[in-house]
Order: C-alpha cells, then sequence, then structure tokens
C-alpha cells in the first residue's frame, strides 16, 4: 500500500527529577546533601533513509514516545539520559506542525537527521540548594516535561520530471517504455492509482528520475477523481512533460485537456503552474490524418510551448523528446521550492514555561490553581518534610499565588487543588 501522508503524536523524554540524598559515612562528620542531577530525557529525531518508499508504517502506529531521564540519586551521580528515539522515514518527505502548519524540515538527502521534539532537562540534586542557612535541603528539582508534538507528514516525490495529464494519456506507457519500471497499464481511466518512479539513463547522457502522476482531471485540486493528493508529488519536479492525446480516441479535445490540466496546477500553486514545461503529442500512431497533428503543435506553440510529436507504443519521437529533456534539466537547475521552510533552530530545548501566568477557578468550593510551572513544582517538593514544604510555600507566594486567592476572598479552613495535591489554606 502506497501511503504518502501520515499524522503522528510524538511525546519526547521527560527529564528526571533531582535527587534528595544525603552522604552518611562513618568518618565524614557533617556529611551534607548530595543528590544529583536528574538525566536529560530523549529527544525524537527523523532521519531519511533511502530504503523506505511509503508512509505506511504510521498509519498503523501514530504514537512515538521517546525513554525519559532517570532521576538523580546519591553520591552526587545524575541519573542516565533518555536515549533518543529515531524514526526512519523515506527520502523526500517534509514534517509539519499540525498546530501551526509551520514546516519544520524536509529530509530530503539520505541519512538527513532533524530533531523535531526535544526532550526535557533533568532537574538539579539537592546539593544545589544547600545554603549557608539551610544546609540540609530536603527537596530537588523536578524534571521538566519533554515536548509532546502531533506533525504531519508528507512524502514528495524526488523526481526530476513530472508526466501530468489526463488520464489514459500514455504516462503509464512513456515511463515504461523509457525506464525499466513496471507501471500497470490498461485501457481505462485511473488505471494508475499511485504515483511511479523510474530512472531514465538515455544514451550517453545523465540520468534522471521521472514520475508518472496519476489523478489529473479538471477539479482535481478541490477532490475530484483521486483528488489532489497526488499533486505534491510534482513539486519538487524541474520540469514537467505535459501528455496529450493527440488523437482525440477518448472523445476529447487535446487543446480543451491541455487547458484544463494548467488550470488545475494554477488552482493547486502559483509557483508549481510556472515550472518548464513542454508538450508531448501521444498516441499519433493511432491516426490516420497527421495534419490535424500539425495544426495542434502549431497552436500550442503559439502559446509558447516546445511541442514533440510521439508515440510511447512505437517509439516514434522518443529520442527526440528525451535528449531535449536532458539539455533542459542542464538549463534549468535548481528550481525554488514550492514550500517555504521557516528555519527551526535545533537548540537545547527550554520550554517558555511562562512562570508567572497561573489562573484560579472556584469549582465546588474548591480554588483550583493551574499554571505551566506547578507540575515542576510539585515535582521537587518532599510533602513530608517542612523544610521542603516551606521551599513550596515561598515559591507560591514569590509567585503571586496567595495574592490572587485572597483576591478571591479566600477563607482559612478552604481547600485549594494544585494538579493532585490539595490543602487547606491558612494565612
Amino acid at each position: 500500500m502506497f501511503v504518502d501522508k501520515a499524522e503522528i503524536i510524538l511525546i519526547a523524554g521527560n527529564g528526571g527529577h533531582g535527587g534528595v540524598s544525603f552522604r552518611r559515612e562513618k568518618y565524614v562528620p557533617m556529611g551534607g546533601p548530595d543528590g544529583g542531577h536528574g538525566g536529560y530525557g530523549g529527544s525524537i529525531v527523523f532521519m531519511a533513509d533511502q530504503g523506505y518508499r511509503t508512509l505506511m508504517e504510521f498509519k498503523y502506529k501514530r504514537k512515538h514516545k521517546a525513554e525519559n531521564g532517570e532521576n538523580g540519586f546519591g553520591g552526587r551521580s545524575a541519573g542516565k539520559s533518555g536515549s533518543e528515539l529515531i524514526i526512519k522515514v523515506p527520502v523526500g518527505t517534509i514534517i509539519k506542525d499540525k498546530e501551526t502548519g509551520q514546516v519544520l524540515c524536509d529530509l530530503s538527502l539520505d541519512g538527513q537527521k532533524f530533531t523535531v521534539a526535544h526532550g526535557g532537562r533533568g532537574g538539579r540534586g539537592n546539593m544545589d540548594f544547600a545554603t549557608p542557612t539551610r544546609q540540609a535541603p530536603r527537596f530537588a528539582q523536578g524534571g521538566i516535561k519533554g515536548e509532546e508534538k502531533t506533525v504531519i507528514l508528507e512524502l514528495k516525490l524526488l523526481a526530476d520530471v513530472g508526466l501530468i495529464g489526463f488520464p489514459n494519456v500514455g504516462k503509464s506507457t512513456l515511463l515504461s517504455v523509457v525506464t525499466k519500471a513496471k507501471p500497470k497499464i490498461a485501457n481505462y481511466h485511473f488505471t494508475t492509482l499511485i504515483p511511479n518512479l523510474g530512472v531514465v539513463e538515455w544514451r550517453d547522457y545523465k540520468t534522471f528520475v521521472i514520475a508518472d502522476i496519476p489523478g489529473l482531471i479538471e477539479g482535481a485540486h478541490e477532490g475530484t477523481g483521486l483528488g489532489d493528493q497526488f499533486l505534491r508529488h510534482v513539486e519538487r519536479t524541474k520540469l514537467l512533460i505535459h501528455l496529450l492525446d493527440a488523437s482525440g480516441s477518448e472523445g476529447r479535445d487535446p487543446l480543451e485537456d491541455f487547458t484544463a490540466i494548467n488550470v488545475e496546477l494554477e488552482k493547486y500553486n502559483k509557483k508549481l503552474a510556472q515550472r518548464v514545461q513542454i508538450v508531448a503529442l501521444n498516441k499519433v500512431d493511432l491516426m490516420l490524418e497527421l495534419d490535424k497533428v500539425d495544426v495542434l503543435k502549431t497552436k500550442l506553440e503559439a502559446l509558447g510551448y516546445e511541442v514533440f510529436i510521439i508515440s510511447a507504443v512505437t517509439g516514434l519521437g522518443l529520442d527526440k523528446l528525451m535528449s531535449r529533456v536532458v539539455l533542459l534539466l542542464d538549463e534549468i537547475g535548481e528550481v525554488e521550492p514550492i514550500f517555504d521552510i521557516e528555519p527551526v533552530a535545533e537548540t537545547l530545548y527550554t520550554p517558555d514555561f511562562k512562570e508567572n501566568q497561573f489562573t484560579i477557578e472556584k469549582i465546588d468550593e474548591v480554588f483550583e490553581v493551574e499554571g505551566e510551572f506547578l507540575e515542576r513544582l510539585i515535582n521537587s517538593v518532599n510533602f513530608e518534610d517542612l523544610d521542603s514544604i516551606g521551599f513550596f510555600q515561598r515559591v507560591l507566594k514569590d509567585k503571586g499565588v496567595f495574592t490572587e486567592l485572597e483576591s478571591m476572598n479566600i477563607q482559612d479552613g478552604d481547600f485549594v487543588r494544585l494538579h493532585e495535591v490539595e490543602f487547606e489554606y491558612f494565612k
């Protein structure tokens, strides 16, 4: 099964919590705190691999989670960092952030890697919280949660030349003749249901890749026929070969077909419509009156297109067409990408906690406090230790939580809930 688009959920590893520990050695008086730092959470890395051809596996496994970092422990020993999760995708895969629509990366080279979801940083151990007045801290810093993202994977085939045209104009036949590809060929519409790639080794010229793009008919950009699901595969092409059935064997006007397909390209993407395009008038072996081909050729040339008369079945005109394609590819060189990629810095993940932002809502006589910093704070506290609880209260005071509660007329004995922690309020 050919799958070229998938939506998956990424959960990077959480950073380990800092350790709470004290030295207890026989000949080391007043050993003090020695809790180590938590390990980093594992990141999620995508890697392009030419051994992959489809995104099918992501239809069955949608959630991908990296390993968490281990908690710190005694002896100033840091916890082990979580292993990064490497996800292999076909070369030509684009990764988009579902929420923002931003293109995060374009994996167009074999072996190319990009970190999409960063693991969280580990928390500091209690050895870092010792001060002259607090010599035995019984709390440590909680680890940071790893990034969570929903991303969209889109496979855009890496082809130099794209074959476009209405169904049954001979695209698959042409591909099978000029390459070793074996696409399905039959005399009915939508024989080709997936894009087919082939490598052209034409004489002594440099090889190039050609793709047969199925499903283009009038209204494709709106979902008609096979819809726009395969239009993305011509986005990387440098050159388009527009095949027309010059014989009119389907009862259609080739010139009208030509106009209709170009309108679809324009509606789908204006940059794509500006790609260099040449026209191949195919199936001339079925025609008795070749003067009609010359008339059609003249009309298309008047529109500014190079036109070639061919028969994919008999091989007529293929040498001239392929030789011209090779020369045009050299002339065109690199082309402007259809999609915009905003640079994303691959830096250490430091989330914006919005440290001073929180909300308080009174629900069923309980004041519920929510804020991004609260979960990490709760992970830092040992609620069985008075010193640690004092640290917890000071943070809430410094963040303005108590001030806001008082402005909401909280009374002594009222209950406050912060995530899974609930306590009675006393001023």
